[in-house]
């Protein structure tokens, strides 16, 4: 076990877990990522493992047959599994944000519907919030769902969509006006639908069409794909919470889960990249001695050994705040602001120490390289993340003059 990035105080249980992530991420993910990754592949072997060790559980009550972790121990194991591959992080956490707002939000049918099977991995979840027209200003939505009887009819494209192929549940935001006068505030005219769907490709359900992944520079293996909305039929009872107008705060709820996610696959990815820098930096010799004895390379391990700490502690306090049932936009901001950007720092030192060989696809630090640019924007770019912090900060620290 490294030195770095320990997290004091777990139970037990808990650590007993992390030794099992972590050594199925050692013996299963960490030799083959690179080729899979290489052949844009879905890790499915990797994934039946997970499956088997009931991670696709590990947040869902006992209740419904999962583990009933918390966001800690969940956050720990994103780390490690990011740590052999990043895309294998993103493949679990679309389906614990989709799991967390069933839990959080769903009404009882619904949780009692899909909980259990998520559990068990049987049912896989994605999320769907951003449309090709906008970015980070989900206000800006267009995709629609209009009420016909006992149904819901929605029509628009969605953009962004991890796991959209291989899920078989979809998460969908989209403007719901009926009920909302006109005039209305756009965040309280939306609504979050539980979209059921055929794994695949091209036209999963009538009115639903996943065209095909897209391709990407990195975060490969993982399918990242649109999604066209065209005359789809939703049953009313499929609508998040039974009440419709409330799908941009659950949606915002799932994703200070995700952001806590981000940042943990940041830290993971980083203490990766610091593996493969020390390492590298005590095989390569010039000018008679091992590279790791010349002061300007132990200046950059030691700068790196720091980042990864900092963004570990970051990380593991935005999800204790989360756990203990406060507020934690702020922590989980931070945490994703920080982590994403020494992941990308650290990564990019890792390079430098491999010099020449960092630009070849035989090691793995190349990989890591095209992987760590994803995290800068996955779940809100670092401007968004500033914006969430300036405003928090100027609630809690308020002049009174």
């Amino acid at each position: 076990m490294s030195r770095l990035a320990q997290t004091h105080g777990l139970t037990d249980v808990q650590r007993e877990i992390l030794s099992t992530v972590r050594d199925f991420v050692d013996k299963e993910i960490i030799p083959v990522a690179t080729e899979l990754e290489h052949r844009d592949e879905y890790p499915q072997d990797i994934v039946d493992g997970l499956k088997e060790l009931g991670l696709f559980g590990l947040m869902i009550p006992e209740e419904y047959g999962g583990l009933g972790e918390s966001l800690l121990t969940y956050a720990l194991c994103v780390e490690e599994i990011a740590r052999g591959w990043m895309s294998v992080s993103g493949i679990i956490n679309t389906h614990f944000i989709v799991a967390y707002m069933l839990k959080q939000h769903g009404t009882q049918e619904q949780k009692d519907h899909f909980l259990p099977r998520m559990a068990a991995g049987d049912i896989r979840g994605a999320f769907s919030m951003s449309e090709p027209a906008l970015g980070s200003d989900v206000s800006a939505i267009s995709s629609k769902a209009v009420e016909d009887g006992e149904e819901y009819v929605l029509n628009g494209q969605k953009m962004w969509l991890t796991n959209g192929g291989t899920s078989s549940l979809v998460a969908v935001l989209v403007k719901s006006d009926e009920g909302h006068p006109e005039g209305t505030a756009p965040h309280k005219s939306m609504t979050t639908f539980l979209v059921e769907k055929e794994p695949g490709f091209g036209e999963v359900r009538p009115g639903l069409t996943i065209p095909g992944k897209i391709d990407k520079m990195g975060y490969k293996g993982v399918d990242t794909t649109e999604l066209i909305m065209d005359g789809l039929r939703i049953p009313a009872n499929r609508v998040l919470g039974g009440v419709t107008g409330r799908g941009f705060y659950q949606m915002m709820d799932g994703v200070e889960v995700g952001r806590v996610n981000v940042a943990a696959r940041g830290c993971g990815v980083a203490q990766r990249a610091f593996e493969l820098g020390v390492r590298y930096a005590q095989q390569r010799h010039t000018f008679g001695k091992q590279i790791a004895q010349h002061q300007a390379i132990q200046f950059k391990l030691a700068e790196m050994a720091t980042k990864v700490e900092a963004a570990h502690a970051m990380m593991v306090n935005a999800a204790r705040k989360k756990d203990s049932g406060e507020r934690n936009d702020l922590e989980a901001g931070m945490a994703k602001y920080l982590a994403s950007e020494y992941c990308k720092e650290v990564v990019e030192d890792a390079f430098r120490i491999h010099g020449g060989y960092g630009f070849s696809k035989e090691y793995e630090i190349e990989r890591l390289y095209r992987e760590a640019p994803m995290l800068l924007i996955g779940e809100g770019t670092a401007e968004i993340q500033k914006m969430i912090i300036g405003r928090r900060l100027l609630e809690e620290y308020r002049f009174q003059g």
